[in-house]
């Protein structure tokens, strides 16, 4: 057990190495065609926010459900 956790431990820390993030590239000589995001970092936000408040908000809706069922039997 103690050597299987020295071994994920040390996995762990010589893959942490690889999670660096790179420069930005640099930017087209020309200008480029598209106007740049104002503030610098965009970051689409939309992508997976949607589908997280949706699972939640079935999630939830099933839990009322069902304790609503237990509370109230027919």
């Amino acid at each position: 057990m103690k050597t299987r956790f020295l071994l994920i431990c040390a996995f762990v820390l010589g893959m942490a190495s690889f999670g660096e993030a790179l420069p930005p590239p640099p930017p087209p000589p020309d200008g480029g065609d598209e106007p740049g995001c104002w503030p610098p970092p965009c970051v689409p936000i939309d992508g997976g926010i949607t589908l997280l408040i949706a699972a939640g908000a079935i999630y939830g809706g099933r839990k009322l459900y069902s304790k609503h069922k237990q509370q109230n039997p027919l």
